[in-house]
């Protein structure tokens, strides 16, 4: 089992996965570097490089010399991959890392996102409070300027507007929903729950959970692949916990665009998979149902979606 953190240090290590995303993903590292309490933690910082075509890996070799005295506590690991995995496939690059060089938890951190000075131990004191917890979500706000609905809020609540306060699995529609979206933070979301699933954008696991399960079902590339690892911990008999004291902040669809064909095109393929799975009979049936439909009359990269799905195209299938 993991180790104690009033006995011994654990090992954490922390993914981050690039893919021409230089500024955010600079932004992010110093996030880290300028906040983070280091000293009650034994950490490596992985930075995966999707396949980049900007100068992301250049900058990036060049933060980890700039910043080598404030960063003399942690390791920062740079892991350049020739082309673009896809979301789950690329963090698996990461974790199997993580695993091989003895880590006891592995947290993923989206590249898009500004952190808490606290957010990670708390992660981990929530972990640490039961054995049977094997998957850790925080609470993630929406960074300013990035809300959906900018005209909804006053100026004193930017900064306080919920992205996910625990994730709610809709096996009725077979969706996967965030609990507080769009609700301003008034406390409303303080207690430490069980969550149907944990967001990837943050996410800490314990080894025995990547031990037990395995890694993202890399047939996902992105979107429900986060919901996927959480349905099977679940079924390995590992808990799901929400930390409210663990708080980020998230810029939102930094690289994928909400609405995008993109989001059309995985958020269909990968739904299909997921609910052909896991649900009910009666919600089975219904999903196909609709997936006729969206062949008829969906935007094009829906129905592209549904193709896929049909013929066995995962991974990045037809997407350009």
């Amino acid at each position: 089992m993991s180790k104690s953190m009033q006995n011994e240090q654990s090992k954490v290590f922390l993914i981050i996965l690039n893919w021409n995303g230089r500024k955010m993903t600079l932004d992010c590292l110093e996030s880290l570097v300028s906040s983070i309490k280091y000293q009650v933690l034994s950490m490596e910082i992985v930075v995966v490089d999707n396949g980049s075509t900007d100068d992301s890996v250049l900058k990036i070799e060049n933060f980890n010399i700039e910043n080598s005295l404030k960063i003399k506590n942690f390791k920062l690991k740079i892991i350049k991959k020739p082309k673009n995995l896809g979301f789950a496939e690329g963090n698996n690059v990461g974790i199997k890392y993580a695993l091989e060089n003895g880590a006891d938890y592995i947290c993923l951190l989206n590249n898009d996102t500004r952190v808490d000075p606290d957010f990670l131990t708390e992660l981990i004191n929530t972990a640490e409070s039961d054995e049977k917890i094997g998957i850790v979500g925080g609470k993630i706000y929406f960074e300013k300027g990035y809300e959906f609905h900018k005209e909804r809020y006053k100026k004193e609540d930017l900064g306080k507007v919920i992205w996910y306060a625990g994730g709610v699995i809709d096996w009725k529609n077979i969706y996967a929903s965030h609990r507080g979206l769009d609700e301003v933070d008034e406390g409303q979301f303080e207690a430490v729950i069980d969550t149907d699933y944990v967001n990837g954008c943050l996410l800490l696991a314990k080894r025995e959970v990547f031990e037990k399960i395995g890694v993202f079902n890399a047939g996902y590339y992105m979107y429900f692949e986060d919901v996927d690892l959480s349905l099977r911990a679940k079924k390995a008999g590992f808990k799901l916990k929400y930390c409210p004291k663990s708080h980020i902040w998230h810029l939102i669809a930094g690289s994928s665009g909400i609405g995008s064909g993109l989001n059309d095109y995985f958020t269909t393929r990968n739904r299909l998979l997921f609910g052909m799975k896991y649900a009910p009979f009666r919600s089975k049936g219904a999903l196909l149902k609709e997936s006729f439909r969206m062949l008829k009359n969906g935007r094009p990269w829906q129905r592209a979606g549904v193709r896929d799905f049909y013929l066995g195209r995962f991974g990045k299938g037809s997407w350009k």
